[in-house]
């Protein structure tokens, strides 16, 4: 079918549905969701059969959904209704919510059903839920709903809101989620910033200023008087409750200089700075990076904020390596987060520094130097496990280790030229066409496409993937991890790994590949071309994009455009 993808944003939803339903033979294209002028000239120009919108922030134009059919994605089970569905589902202590996928009409999400999957809630943010239970419940519906239709004998069900565990509620305002400091215990304390968190927030005041809290998690063995902050660790800050206290990692003072999120100690500099400095982990002292071992293997965890990793991040992470490989182990797995990998460079640290080119210089390096040491492990054989997406520089410190395995739905963006045409680092112009072969490379970089984990296998990024949930998948890491240190061959397997560094090495040295990647980072961040600068300036401020890239629109490409990337 040809599908026109219907969106506010290219986001992590929109993503899958891309790489998936492109993988199930589909014809795809995408259009932003600017305005109804720019949204109907795209089915003009496309003809699609279907169009499908995952992600929208207003409701689709009668023009179109009268000619065409029209599926949204909603995040609530059936019956739901409103633009707050999974905000009302956290706040409210649902153990059971879902995702409807229905027919566009006149009513905003009370048009006939195609297909519903429900899940289990955790107790996780909404911004986690979204990329993880949400995402692959709307994946499973929309397939299902496709094929529905394309049997063309079903018929939707029209919703019957008397017979429906769903019902119409109205936006999530601030009050309704505000934080009573001296009443809200722990668990409602962190339900509350948690149902803000990603967008829009949860408003409070913190050292008598108006901020945004985001990344909430429990502060085991913390109590204090209720709503003061008792100490500091990485970047974020501990706030006691009535009955304990919560660690909170990131905040926004849309009254700051700098009003968008950053790490909770960088924006309360002044109060933070005066509160003591505590480890939350009792391995490493790295903040949020956690170590543990089982027999032979080490984990190393590192669930940064979004997948960003700011200088200070890269160092402790790497200071977190380095004492990983000296242990008395034989496999080492870098389990990054639950919902990212890595993404790469802390954009938002780098916009709020005095000079975003130095830091952005700071960054790149400390990057590098991670992936470095992991290149030049030959103590132990190392395995990147991705739970959760990866893009940029991400990807390829991924690939920097022995092998990579990842779960289905993984979604991998190996390009950084969306950012203001940067040019990257971490190795990659070694990394890729060693895995990957030099055509394949330049195509890979050529592409600016999201690609999936079968996609990924085929071109060397991603050695083995599963088709398996979140649990199974972590099961299965253990058990992949602990084969390969029980391997009778594993002395045999470290000795090749280090022939073939010595051979790389002699052949050309890792410095040199950063030293060529760098000299074009350098021009990126100096140099008289300011994309890359004006790029992070709009991701950072989210400035919307008036256009859609034509890398996704292929509607909106000329015929040679079209033939050219067919061809690469």
């Amino acid at each position: 079918m040809r599908i026109l993808l219907l969106c506010h944003s290219f986001n992590s939803l929109s993503q899958r549905l891309f790489v998936l339903l492109g993988e199930l033979g589909h014809e795809l294209s995408v259009e932003f969701d600017v305005n109804d002028g720019v949204t109907l000239e795209a089915v003009e120009l496309f003809q699609p059969d279907l169009v499908v919108a995952p992600f929208l922030k207003r409701a689709i134009p009668e023009a179109v959904w009268s000619r065409y059919t029209c599926l949204v994605v909603h995040p609530g089970i059936v019956g739901d209704r409103g633009p707050s569905a999974l905000d009302w589902a956290i706040l409210n202590g649902e153990r059971r919510w879902g995702v409807t996928v229905l027919q566009a009409n006149a009513e905003m999400d009370g048009g006939d059903i195609w297909a519903t999957h429900e899940f289990d809630m955790r107790d996780a943010s909404k911004a986690s839920l979204y990329r993880n239970e949400v995402t692959d419940a709307a994946a499973s519906a929309v397939v299902e709903a496709i094929e529905k239709i394309q049997s063309g004998s079903f018929r939707p069900t029209p919703l019957d809101p008397a017979r429906a565990r769903g019902i119409k509620r109205p936006l999530v305002t601030q009050q309704d989620r505000a934080i009573d400091w001296q009443r809200d215990d722990t668990a409602m304390v962190l339900k509350k910033i948690r149902s803000a968190d990603g967008f829009p927030g949860l408003r409070d005041e913190i050292a008598g200023r108006e901020v945004f809290l985001y990344d909430a998690s429990p502060a085991p063995g913390w109590s204090g008087e209720p709503g003061l902050l008792l100490a500091r660790s990485g970047g974020a800050v501990c706030r006691a409750t009535v009955d304990g206290a919560v660690w909170i990692g990131h905040l926004k003072d849309k009254g700051s200089v700098h009003p968008f999120k950053l790490p909770a100690t960088q924006v309360l500099a002044g109060p933070a700075g005066e509160l003591p400095q505590v480890s939350t982990s009792a391995e490493f002292g790295c903040g949020v990076i956690r170590y543990e071992e089982k027999d032979q293997v080490g984990y190393l965890h590192f669930p940064f904020y979004n997948g960003a990793m700011s200088t200070r991040q890269c160092e402790s992470l790497r200071r977190a390596f380095l004492a990983a490989r000296g242990r008395d182990t034989r496999v080492i797995v870098l389990m990054g987060g639950p919902d990212f990998w890595s993404n790469g460079m802390h954009l938002n640290v780098i916009e709020a520094a005095s000079s975003a080119a130095d830091e952005s210089w700071r960054n790149i390096n400390a990057i590098d130097d991670l992936a470095r040491e992991i290149i030049q492990t030959t103590s132990h054989l190392t395995v990147s496990a991705l739970r959760g997406n990866a893009g940029a520089g991400g990807v390829f410190l991924a690939r920097a280790a022995d092998r990579v395995i990842a779960r289905q739905g993984v979604i991998l963006n190996p390009h950084y030229k969306d950012m203001g045409n940067l040019y990257g680092s971490e190795y990659w112009t070694y990394l890729l066409p060693r895995c990957a072969g030099q055509e394949q490379a330049d195509r890979i970089a050529r592409a600016r496409l999201p690609m999936g984990v079968r996609e990924g296998q085929s071109r060397g990024l991603v050695d083995e993937w599963f088709d398996q949930d979140a649990r199974q998948f972590e099961r299965t890491i253990v058990e992949q991890a602990g084969a390969l240190a029980d391997a009778p061959d594993f002395a045999e397997r470290l000795q090749e790994k280090a022939r073939r560094r010595r051979r790389d090495e002699a052949e050309k040295p890792l410095s040199a590949y950063r030293d060529e990647e760098l000299a074009r980072m350098k021009l990126n961040f100096y140099g008289f071309d300011p994309s890359y600068h004006v790029a992070r300036y709009n991701f950072v401020y989210k400035v919307p994009k008036s256009r859609t890239p034509l890398t996704i629109a292929r509607h909106r490409r000329s015929d040679s455009e079209t033939a050219l990337r067919n061809v690469s």
